[in-house]
């Protein structure tokens, strides 16, 4: 009986290590860094597209739809995971625990919004970026709203002083321990100081060490292209629904210069409105079957998670125990 166990012991041993994540899945780790693979990715698409991934199996998705570099949005934390309103309420261990399962299963560079940094001194600030490194992500963005913050396309926002905001960028900085680890400056500023108030402030956040902008509720191409033509950093435009920011084109933003096209849920809201329709639907005919032709099926789920090659695993492993 003892020798028994001592030879599944060690068969469990080997399989656990077939079925760890490295093996299974590429790691950013096991590569290059994630913050050189975002930079890569911005050489090889202009403008590059980002796609918001609310969790794991949406970044499968969306690596398999050809992205090269995916989100995770601040507001998809608060509203999928915890039913919140993206009003500064989740935290960073909530934020940092969607950023790790995402980059546990995918190898796309993952840029990750950290609203005003997690806390109100350099210190909180430091150790959200060293948290999200550890995981494995490529960079963030970290905006100059004040700590009880608001969403950038909503009345009312109030922004801090460019001095303050400028502090925390250096905290950031400062707390990174791979330069190639992307710290992105957010501005709300032309909603309260206009235009060439958020061009002054851009290139303050630029001085102290900012690697990218993401100018937040801008209404035309024109804006666009005054920021761009007055920095020579990389500007992200977000192209979020039913916000202030008109839904331009890739085409359209990359002919005035912006290096970076976000669609932060755009996936999401669909995934929200089908999911309502389905509710209904089950609901009030009770059954799902007018639904099935635009279910995703069992066989396209499982070969998105590869399920047949991790079952196959747990055979062999099933066949070793029993031996």
């Amino acid at each position: 009986m003892g020798i028994g166990l001592e030879h599944d012991s060690s068969s469990d041993e080997k399989m656990s290590k077939k079925l760890s994540n490295k093996e299974h899945f590429p790691m950013n780790t096991l590569k290059k860094s994630p913050g050189s693979q975002l930079k890569e990715a911005l050489k090889a698409e202009y403008p590059l597209q980002v796609i918001g991934t609310i969790n794991a199996l949406m970044a499968m998705m969306a690596k398999r739809a050809g992205f090269r570099s995916i989100y995770l949005s601040g507001a998809g934390v608060a509203n999928a995971s915890y039913g919140l309103p993206d009003l500064g309420i989740t935290t960073l261990d909530n934020v940092s625990e969607d950023a790790r399962r995402i980059t546990d299963v995918v190898d796309l560079p993952l840029l990750v919004d950290i609203d005003t940094g997690f806390g109100a001194t350099a210190f909180s600030i430091a150790r959200t970026i060293k948290t999200l490194e550890k995981v494995g992500v490529a960079g963030v963005h970290i905006e100059d709203q004040e700590a009880q913050k608001r969403c950038g396309h909503r009345p009312r926002k109030k922004i801090v002083s460019t001095e303050e905001m400028c502090n925390r960028i250096k905290a950031a900085v400062d707390a990174r321990n791979n330069p190639d680890f992307m710290i992105m400056a957010r501005t709300d500023a032309l909603a309260n100081e206009g235009l060439e108030g958020a061009i002054e402030r851009i290139h303050s956040y630029l001085t102290v060490g900012a690697d990218a902008i993401f100018p937040e509720a801008l209404t035309s191409l024109d804006q666009y292209k005054a920021i761009t033509e007055a920095v020579s950093a990389p500007i992200l435009a977000n192209i979020t629904e039913f916000g202030k920011t008109p839904l331009f084109t890739v085409e359209e933003l990359g002919n005035v210069g912006v290096s970076m096209v976000l669609y932060p849920l755009t996936a999401f809201r669909a995934m929200n409105k089908a999911a309502e329709h389905v509710y209904y639907t089950v609901r009030e005919q009770g059954t799902q079957k007018p639904l099935i032709d635009n279910m995703q099926t069992r066989k396209e789920l499982y070969d998105l998670l590869d399920y047949y090659r991790w079952e196959s695993i747990l055979d062999r492993l099933g066949d070793k125990q029993g031996a």
